[in-house]
C-alpha cells in the first residue's frame, strides 16, 4: 500500500503539471517506512546536518541513505530520479515534505496485543457481575456476584477459580507468578467512576454540575406539567395543551444549556476519558471511595445495575456497615448516604411505581424515606450528608492534601 501510495502521489504530481516526465511504474516493489524518496532524502540531511528530524522516531522506521540493494534495476534508476527531482524541482521539494505525506502509521504488534488482551481480561472480569446475559449472544447469565457492593479483593478471589482469565493474565503480564489480585485492582482501577461528583470533579468541574443538576431539574418539572395533559379530561390535575404550555413558561421558563466540561474539571485522566464533555457514563464498574471493607480493597457496583438496583446495594451495604464491621458512627456511612442522596432524582424518575414486594410501596419514595430517617439518626441534614467533602489524606512527608 505504501508502494502504491508512492507511485499514486507522483503520478498526480505529472496529471497537475508538477513535472514533465512519466515518474512511475506499473509494479513497484513492496515499501518499507523510511524507503521513501522524500525520506531518504530527509535522512541525507539528516546524516550532513542540515536538519534535525524525529519523523523517522516518531513513525517506528529506520532512516536510509542508500537505495535499497534487492530493489529492481529499473526502479533503482527510478527512485534516484526522483529524488533528483526533489532535490531540484522546487515544486515538488515544497510537497515532496513529512507534513504533506501518508504517515502510515500502524500500532506495533506488541501494543495491539497487550490492548486485546487487556481487552479480553476487562470483559471477563465484567461478566462476572451479567446477572441477565446481555453481555453474550446466548443471553445467558454468566454472575458469580450478587447484585451488591463487591470488593476487589472478592473480585480477585472469583478470577483466581478462572483458569482461563489466570491463562491470558499470564500472557498479558508476562509474568507466571503474577500477582491476581494487583492485576484486577489495576484493570478495574482505571475503568471506574465514582458514584459522588465530589470525588469526580475539581472545584470548577463541581460548579458545572450545578447547572446540570439545576438544568435536570427544571427538566422534570417540564416533565411533570407534560404528564398532566395525559391524565383523563375529568381528572382534576388535567391540563389542555395551551394550559400547560402556560404553565411551563411560568414556572420553568426557558431552559438554559449547561456548560460542557473539560478535561481540567475532572479529578482524574481516566474520569474523563470515560465520560467526556458530557459527562456521559461509559465506564464498567462505579466506585465508592473511602468506602472500604473489612478487606482494605476498594468496593465497587457493576455500572449496568439501573438506579434502583445500585440503591439497593448501597443500602444492603450501609446496613452491612451499621450492623458488621463498623457500628452506628462509622465515618462510611456518611458517604455511603450521600450515595443514595445522587440517586433519589432518578429514582423518584425512573423508579417510582408500587413495588408488590415492598407492600406496593413506591421505591423513590421508600428510598427517600429511608435517607431522611438515617440523615436524622446521624444527626446531619440531608443538605449536610451532601455536602460530604473527602477526607484529607497523607501524601508524602507527612503533608496533608484534599484527597480522590
Amino acid at each position: 500500500m505504501i508502494a502504491f501510495q508512492e507511485e499514486l502521489d507522483w503520478e498526480c504530481y505529472r496529471l497537475y503539471g508538477l513535472v514533465e516526465d512519466d515518474l512511475t511504474v506499473q509494479e513497484a516493489p513492496p515499501l518499507k517506512l523510511g524507503q521513501r524518496a522524500f525520506e531518504i532524502v530527509l535522512a541525507r540531511k539528516m546524516v550532513s546536518g542540515e536538519v534535525e528530524t524525529a519523523w523517522f522516531e516518531r513513525h517506528g522506521s529506520t532512516p536510509i541513505i542508500e537505495i535499497p540493494a534487492e530493489w529492481p534495476g529499473g526502479y533503482k534508476e527510478l527512485v534516484e530520479r526522483r529524488i533528483e527531482i526533489i532535490e531540484t524541482n522546487p515544486h515538488i521539494a515544497l510537497i515532496e515534505q513529512p507534513e504533506y505525506k501518508r504517515r502510515w502509521n500502524t500500532e506495533p504488534w506488541e501494543s495491539q496485543l497487550e490492548r486485546a488482551l487487556r481487552e479480553w481480561l476487562l470483559d471477563r472480569l465484567e461478566s462476572h457481575f451479567d446477572f441477565d446475559g446481555r453481555m453474550n449472544d446466548a443471553d445467558q447469565p454468566t454472575a458469580k456476584v450478587d447484585i451488591a457492593l463487591v470488593s476487589v479483593a472478592k473480585l480477585a478471589d472469583i478470577a483466581r477459580q478462572d483458569a482461563e482469565f489466570l491463562q491470558v493474565s499470564e500472557l498479558y503480564r508476562d509474568d507466571p507468578a503474577f500477582d491476581v489480585q494487583a492485576l484486577v485492582g489495576e484493570l478495574v482501577a482505571a475503568e471506574c467512576v465514582p458514584l459522588l461528583p465530589v470525588l469526580r470533579y475539581k472545584p470548577s468541574g463541581f460548579i458545572k454540575r450545578g447547572t446540570w443538576e439545576r438544568t435536570w431539574d427544571l427538566q422534570r418539572q417540564e416533565d411533570a406539567i407534560d404528564a398532566r395533559t395525559k391524565l383523563p379530561s375529568t381528572d382534576p390535575d388535567h391540563l389542555s395543551e395551551d394550559t400547560a404550555r402556560d404553565l411551563k413558561q411560568k414556572k420553568v421558563g426557558n431552559i438554559p444549556v449547561p456548560t460542557k466540561y473539560e478535561s481540567k474539571d475532572c479529578l482524574d485522566s481516566n474520569f474523563w476519558r470515560l465520560r467526556g464533555k458530557l459527562d456521559v457514563p461509559k465506564e464498567r464498574w462505579i466506585s465508592f471511595p473511602h468506602c472500604e471493607g473489612p478487606d482494605g480493597t476498594p468496593v465497587i457496583a457493576w455500572a449496568g445495575y439501573d438506579h434502583l438496583q445500585q440503591a439497593r446495594a448501597i443500602s444492603a451495604y450501609y446496613v452491612r456497615v451499621q450492623t458488621e464491621f463498623g457500628g452506628t458512627d462509622d465515618p462510611r456511612l456518611i458517604p455511603l448516604l450521600a450515595c443514595l442522596i445522587e440517586l433519589l432524582p432518578w429514582l423518584k424518575q425512573w423508579h417510582n411505581e408500587p413495588d408488590a414486594a415492598f407492600d406496593g410501596m413506591r421505591m423513590g419514595d421508600y428510598f427517600e424515606g429511608f435517607v431522611t430517617e438515617e440523615a436524622r439518626r446521624l444527626n446531619k441534614t440531608l443538605s449536610e450528608i451532601k455536602a460530604w467533602p473527602p477526607p484529607p489524606r497523607i501524601s508524602g512527608r507527612g503533608r496533608r492534601r484534599a484527597g480522590t
